[in-house]
């Protein structure tokens, strides 16, 4: 690329990495400018030069390495490298790159590194040979992660036979289940599958029927506190024979009630607003950044 540098600040550089208008010429200049988040910048480019990225896909600097694995314009060459990379966030970031193809997700799936093998689960490009390699993978978390993803009946089948309570409560949250599949899950042995269930998923009748017997208490808390249980089941909820069941039930009405159909406050002070904590979609152990 030459010895020449760009002048003016490091502001005046980042702009000029990002003008559209900039020649190829200069972006290679900038690729191996001194700052940074000049090289960043280019890297970030999706019209980026092949020339200019594969440079900073060896940049000393993880941050201008992270950007490049998310760049589209980047090569799967460059991917592969970037998959290998020393620092486990540039690794994971190229799981987030649009441009990832069938041999990216292969050595995606059969990475040392867990968290690799986690977002490949996640994919839902992910083909069938690699489906049924991460159904067996070491990991609970990797087969959980899999089992919320997935929108292939057979990968469903294998895993709601997997014996980690875990991997069935991924299965608990995923839409594609069948009718059939949601009404085996509602009869696990496993409460805290069940209670999963019950606030992520839609189950039929005959299932919502049975869980209001449902012997363990967290259940039919969970039903009780659910946006997708219907109103004619909280309310036979709120007789349940459990008063902390009864009362969450009670309450749940009392928040989701529209506000013009609420009695007025008694006092001229402005009521505090009702509110639960979501449900989350983080599983145990994905780490975050």
């Amino acid at each position: 690329m030459g010895n020449q540098r760009v002048t003016g600040s490091i502001d005046t550089r980042v702009s000029l990495a990002k003008d559209q208008k900039t020649a190829p010429t200069t972006l290679f200049e900038l690729a191996s400018d001194p700052s940074a988040l000049v090289r960043a910048a280019v890297a970030a480019r999706p019209d980026a030069p092949a020339e200019a990225l594969r440079p900073l896909a060896r940049d000393r600097d993880r941050n201008v390495r992270e950007v490049v694995a998310k760049n589209p314009a980047s090569s799967q060459g460059n991917l592969l490298r970037l998959l290998g990379d020393a620092d486990r966030w540039v690794r994971w970031a190229v799981a987030a790159n649009p441009s990832v193809d069938a041999r990216i997700r292969h050595v995606m799936a059969n990475a040392q590194d867990k968290e690799l093998r986690g977002l490949a689960a996640e994919m839902t490009l992910l083909e069938p040979d690699l489906a049924a390699l991460l159904i067996k993978d070491a990991s609970p978390e990797v087969r959980e992660r899999l089992a919320s993803h997935t929108t292939d009946p057979d990968v469903i089948v294998a895993l709601l036979q997997d014996r980690t309570v875990r991997v069935r409560k991924g299965l608990a949250v995923n839409r594609w289940t069948s009718a059939e599949q949601r009404h085996q899950l509602a009869q696990d042995s496993s409460p805290d599958v069940r209670a999963v269930l019950v606030r992520a998923l839609e189950l039929a009748e005959e299932d919502l029927q049975d869980l209001l017997d449902d012997r363990s208490v967290d259940v039919r808390r969970s039903m009780a506190t659910s946006s997708v249980v219907p109103e004619h089941i909280r309310q036979e909820l709120e007789n349940d024979a459990d008063e902390s069941v009864a009362e969450d039930a009670r309450r749940y009405r009392g928040e989701s009630k529209p506000a013009q159909d609420k009695p007025a406050p008694e006092t001229a002070a402005t009521p505090r607003a009702g509110h639960r904590r979501a449900v989350s979609t983080r599983f145990p152990g994905k780490p975050t950044r």
